[in-house]
């Protein structure tokens, strides 16, 4: 027998709603729209809106759940593990990759009054990022020289723009030509320096598994670039605070 559907009849109506779509894939398409990079080194915090990132959270949650069942663990009954997928979710998102996802801490920069053009460094500060090709972490110090310009900010504050800077996925390299980017922007300076020495355990912890081995490589603008002299001062003086950390 064959039964006549009533004209008002929508097929839309007795079909369940579609699934939304992945937090993840609209903010990608988002970026893609506006031809915003978003690199492992990025940061794509202005283009999340508001409650994306605990959208986010809750997806990478069941992603690192699924690669733990893969991994042929017993999340569901290993009292250890049981909410290690909500704890990496939170870690990546708001602690160690917070530089993609969290705006830059708020720097107030200052008028140069007094016309300051002596130079100073502002160091040791701690860095810990991870290395983009195996997300294992790279733990060191960084080393700020400046030659003051137009304006100032606050010696804490380098230490603030290092932390969010390093704290995504990196290679060393980069992320120190980041971070003076960011501080040439902040204050404008006649000259800057920065020095990076850290370790990467993606050497100590697998691979060749050398537990000495250290990366040292430095970025030199302005004058410190122009000025031989200066550029050795802040070495120098770079030296004088190493020292100090072992007397």
């Amino acid at each position: 027998m064959t039964s006549i559907l009533p004209s008002s009849f929508s097929s839309a109506e007795t079909m369940p709603d579609a699934a939304p779509r992945p937090v993840s894939l609209r903010i990608r398409d988002r970026l893609d729209a506006a031809d915003v990079p978003y690199l492992a080194n990025d940061n794509i915090a202005d283009h999340l809106l508001d409650g994306e990132l605990d959208q986010l959270e809750i997806e990478v949650a069941g992603k690192v759940r699924e690669l733990l069942r893969s991994l042929v663990i017993d999340i569901d009954n290993d009292h250890n593990t049981e909410e290690t997928a909500e704890r990496v979710a939170r870690m990546y998102l708001h602690e160690v990759f917070k530089g993609r996802y969290h705006e830059q801490p708020k720097i107030a920069s200052f008028p140069n009054v007094k016309k300051l053009d002596e130079i100073y460094t502002v160091g040791p500060i701690t860095v810990r990022s991870a290395c983009s090709h195996h997300l294992v972490p790279i733990l060191g110090n960084c080393w700020i020289g400046i030659k003051p310009g137009s304006r100032v900010i606050g010696l804490s504050k380098f230490t603030r723009v290092a932390d969010w800077v390093f704290s995504r996925p990196h290679i060393q390299e980069e992320a120190v030509m980041i971070l003076a980017d960011e501080i040439e922007r902040l204050c404008e300076p006649q000259g800057l320096a920065i020095l990076v020495k850290a370790q990467h355990y993606c050497m100590k912890w697998r691979g060749v598994k050398e537990p000495q081995t250290s990366m040292v490589n430095s970025v030199v603008r302005g004058d410190f670039r122009r000025d031989p002299s200066l550029k050795a001062e802040f070495f120098e003086l770079v030296k004088q605070q190493t020292a100090l950390l072992t007397t």
